[in-house]
């Protein structure tokens, strides 16, 4: 393509058929609005596909269209332009070919772009056309957090800097960039958590995705201190105090949306370990109908939170996505004819229209001090983040026998286990009969990656044969159908790039919900055990979290292996 000839997009698209003026008129004056690329605009609007841009673009322009998971990408001609004009423009170097360098691009009609890249590199510009999004994650890979991290230690180490206050005020300073790229990736990456880890001789770091720790990057042990200091500051902790462990706060902003974080820092034989708990709002799932229940669970758990009075617990392990499924419950129940309170260790999403309230232990605001303030606030729902003492316990059971409707989380195994947390907590067992509707059990287990999603057949003798042979005793009709089978189809990940190669991508919950019947209720009076608790509910149709892990993963959602990683306890 001659570079110095323009071509608009919307004019290549009008002569190719592809679409009319009235449709170009209506995406451009809506690209005025919005500001996006028109491609995108069009493309939003449902008049083209991707594709019929892609393939227009190459037959009107004669640009080759390639696919960049497959082309041979030169990391050192990506590097001779900066990050910020990649992204601006949505153009990535491929290769350098002597005075010339292949560039791909989602709009080659683009001059703009081209002539800036010519300008900065000193050569000419051949583009190619990428597909956007693929395009998108590429330019993230490329000038992600390594090469952050790779330019601020080499600088770092050329200025032959610490941790002073030059580089904890500079704008520029290399520690800066260091520690916003690594906060910067993680949220790219849909990271919960960044753990900043003292070692022998490096410091290194891991992103949480998908609740698995994986390593990112390392670096020199001369830059630890610069970054725990850097870190401090932003949560606005006290950066001389590193016998202690101390907690913060941090508000930054990833692409035009606000991102919270929770910082914590603990002192370590080798120097301070830092953990930041990323709270992405943006990537939380706030729909009750979001959240992998099964139809059966999800009409069960919507009778039980329908109730004007009464105690819904929602238990199982830390990380296990107990206050998202309690904040969807609010978000679901909540309107302008209901008083909603909750009281919270820490507040970790901002909920319109509810009075949230942070737990302070230091001025006296215990969960227990708290849960009777809010109770003389005539409150129709309350949200108690924990129960984790009998003192709290008893209050809880009482307000949801005096027309309330208390939420709360427990630590258990599963859900029968949570009742009998409750009474060892001090609570009177008829208390808990009258005063509990039900209690759900949950854990988070990952998706199938949907972009390299593959089948295969049971092998007899496998992992996982011999995982649903030890099932049995909580199979169902339904999966004991599908055992009895031959030749039962599986699902997994083959590890692609949008997946990062683990096979996985995102995560959704596993639960069993269990309503305290009126069986139940008697049982619990006589002092019966969670296991005898467990197995009437059982008898009257609860679906156990194994088995609801089971069913997901014959139907393609989740594989075994992780339904055995998460749900299995061997018992």
């Amino acid at each position: 393509m001659a570079t110095n000839q323009r071509f608009r997009l919307g004019d290549i698209l009008l002569n190719a058929g592809i679409i009319t003026d009235e449709q170009l008129q209506k995406a451009l004056a809506m690209q005025r609005k919005n500001g996006e690329r028109l491609g995108k605009t069009l493309i939003n609007l449902g008049v083209v596909s991707e594709d019929n841009i892609l393939r227009a673009l190459e037959s009107q322009l004669g640009v080759d269209v390639v696919s960049l998971a497959r082309y041979p990408i030169e990391r050192d001609a990506a590097l001779l332009i900066p990050a910020q004009l990649a992204e601006r423009h949505k153009v990535l170097p491929l290769k350098k070919d002597g005075s010339q360098i292949i560039l791909a691009m989602a709009d080659p009609t683009n001059f703009f772009a081209i002539d800036d890249v010519r300008m900065v590199t000193g050569l000419n510009v051949q583009p190619v056309i990428a597909i956007e999004s693929e395009l998108e994650r590429f330019i993230e890979s490329a000038y992600g957090v390594r090469d952050i991290v790779e330019r601020a230690v080499i600088k770092l180490q050329e200025e032959e800097v610490a941790a002073t206050a030059e580089i904890q005020t500079a704008d520029e300073a290399p520690i800066i960039s260091l520690v916003n790229g690594l906060i910067s990736q993680a949220v790219r990456e849909r990271a919960s958590d960044i753990h900043i880890e003292p070692l022998e001789g490096l410091v290194r770091v891991r992103f949480r995705v998908d609740g698995v720790l994986r390593e990112v990057v390392t670096f020199p042990k001369a830059t630890q201190s610069s970054i725990v200091s850097r870190i401090k500051i932003m949560a606005e902790m006290d950066i001389a105090e590193k016998r202690m462990p101390q907690d913060g706060r941090i508000k930054v902003k990833e692409k035009g949306r606000d991102v919270d974080i929770r910082a914590s820092t603990m002192p370590t034989v080798l120097g301070e370990k830092v953990v930041l708990r990323i709270l992405d709002r943006a990537a939380v799932v706030m729909d009750i109908s979001g959240l992998g229940f099964s139809a059966l669970n999800l009409e069960r758990y919507k009778r039980m939170y329908s109730q004007s009075y009464g105690m819904i617990l929602v238990t199982g392990p830390t990380g296990s996505g107990k206050t998202t499924t309690l904040y969807s419950t609010l978000v679901e129940i909540n309107s302008p004819a209901k008083n909603i309170i909750t009281i919270e260790d820490p507040v970790e999403y901002m909920l319109a229209g509810v009075n949230q309230i942070l737990v302070n232990p230091k001025a006296g605001l215990t969960f227990a001090n708290g849960l009777r303030s809010i109770l003389r606030q005539d409150p129709n729902i309350v949200m108690v983040g924990e129960i984790r003492d009998g003192e709290t316990a008893d209050i809880a059971v009482r307000a949801a026998l005096t027309g309330h409707l208390v939420l709360s989380t427990l630590h258990t195994n599963d859900a029968a286990g949570a009742i009998s947390r409750l009474i060892d907590m001090g609570a009177e067992p008829f208390l808990v009969a009258s005063s509990i509707l039900g209690v759900v059990a949950q854990r988070l287990v990952r998706i199938i990656c949907p972009n390299c999603k593959e089948s295969y057949l049971l092998e007899a003798g496998s992992s996982e044969a011999l995982f649903l042979a030890d099932s049995q005793e909580f199979a169902g009709a339904v999966i004991q159908a599908k055992l009895n089978q031959s030749g039962l189809t599986l699902y997994r990940g083959r590890g692609c790039e949008h997946c990062g190669g683990s096979g996985y991508r995102g995560r959704m919950a596993i639960n069993e919900v269990m309503p305290l019947s009126g069986t139940l209720q008697e049982a619990l009076i006589h002092h019966a055990s969670a296991r005898e608790l467990s197995r009437i509910a059982i008898t009257e149709g609860m679906v156990a979290m194994r088995q609801d892990g089971i069913l997901k993963a014959l139907e393609g959602m989740t594989t075994l292996d992780e339904v055995r990683r998460v749900a299995y306890s061997g018992v």
